[in-house]
């Protein structure tokens, strides 16, 4: 057997210090040697097989927080774990308490091509993972073929269409060696839920903007813009997650979705949930009131179905402990679980070909209420994201 854990952890902007990503936004070299101790911090309490961050700016940042958990890791290791003079060393329970080092794990960085200069800075994200990879990483943003998603109205005419050229930030695809098997992981952070407005030409900013002159419908418009944009990101992802299904992968997607699971965004992304007894339903081609599929042909099409969908961590785990739920962000006041890890069949107890299965999920820090870790002096030093885990277990 081999167990492996996997985290998503958004670091809320990580970049050096003097450094202005958004408009007047930069951190002094104070401000970032907090926040680069309290993510390394948090990278040594994961203690993570692989990592997908989302919110990074700069590479060689991020590489500094790893640099900065190995050195925590490792002096508590120095504490906690018994050498082989202890007659009790051997204890399991000690090499789970051990940290390993990433001085041996691979990095994978997609920059943002959205990126811009000083304070128009924009986002990538990132896998570290301690098993390395197969291949090279790949990249999915700037779309080959621009995704045309045509649309009617009710009296089937045509209503023009939206067009999708680049996403807003970059989907990381990694293939990554675990025991006797390799993992598609896609790590994504799709649109947010800021409205997105429209600065006319010649105009200094956008008058949605301008909440002294508030504009309700205006600012309700923005808000469409940007849910139609993440619900056209998803698609996006979901193709690329299908055609690993479809070779046969196991696949987990992580990540900041920005929508919490029971939304639109994530349901596109985890495909439909197959329905109850589709002998039950007309066939498409049905030529009379009784001319339904046969069992058999329900049968086929729930397969179908299953071998596409994914699966939240997080509902497998309160599944099998029947503990309540957890939350990892608040937006709005709304409590909700926008951070998530999405498992394919082939860590589904059902699934009688399962290649493993999830035996525990964590969270650190959830419930955050307002909008960031008590302990920091600034909102904008720590993340305004709990971190969240899962542990699996590999069959050889």
């Amino acid at each position: 057997m081999s167990d492996w854990t996997v985290a998503s952890f958004n670091v809320k902007n990580l970049i050096g210090a003097e450094k202005e990503y958004y408009r007047f936004e930069q951190y002094t070299p104070e401000e970032y040697a907090w926040k680069a101790n309290w993510l390394a911090d948090q990278v040594a309490s994961l203690n993570a097989d692989l990592i997908g961050f989302q919110e990074i700016f700069e590479e060689d940042a991020l590489r500094d927080v790893v640099a900065q958990a190995d050195r925590m890791g490792e002096a508590s290791n120095a504490v906690s774990v018994p050498d082989r003079s202890k007659p009790y060393h051997r204890k399991a329970i000690f090499r789970k308490l051990a940290y390993e080092p990433y001085g041996d794990a691979a990095l994978a960085f997609a920059a943002n091509l959205n990126d811009g200069g000083p304070g128009e800075r924009r986002p990538g994200v990132a896998v570290l993972s301690r098993n390395g990879f197969v291949g090279t990483p790949e990249i999915v943003q700037e779309l080959d073929t621009p995704l045309e998603i045509p649309l009617r109205d009710l009296g089937g005419e045509g209503a023009g269409s939206f067009t999708l050229k680049r996403t807003s930030r970059p989907v990381l695809k990694v293939k990554v060696p675990v025991g006797d098997h390799v993992v598609t992981v896609f790590n994504c952070h799709l649109k947010s839920k800021l409205g997105e407005f429209i600065t006319p030409q010649g105009a200094e900013f956008a008058p949605e903007s301008n909440l002294l002159d508030y504009d309700a419908v205006g600012r309700a418009m923005g808000s469409l813009r940007s849910a139609l944009r993440r619900m056209a990101e998803a698609w996006v992802l979901r193709r690329e997650v299908v055609a690993e299904l479809k070779k046969g992968n196991p696949v987990i997607v992580l990540g900041d979705l920005n929508d919490g699971e029971h939304a639109v965004s994530s349901e596109i992304i985890t495909g439909e949930a197959p329905f109850k007894n589709y002998a039950w339903m007309r066939r498409h081609d049905a030529e009379h009131r009784g001319d339904r599929y046969s069992v058999e042909e329900a049968a086929q099409i729930t397969e179908s179905v299953d071998s596409m969908r994914l699966h939240s961590a997080e509902k497998l785990f309160v599944r099998k402990s029947l503990r309540d739920m957890v939350y990892t962000a608040a937006f709005g006041g709304v409590y909700e679980s926008i951070d998530q890890i999405l498992l394919s069949r082939h860590f589904h107890p059902d699934f009688e070909q399962a290649v493993g299965s999830m035996e525990y999920f964590s969270v650190f820090n959830d419930h955050l209420t307002d909008g960031s870790h008590p302990e920091a002096p600034y909102n904008k030093l720590a993340s305004d994201h709990g971190q969240i885990m899962a542990h699996l277990r590999f069959a050889e």
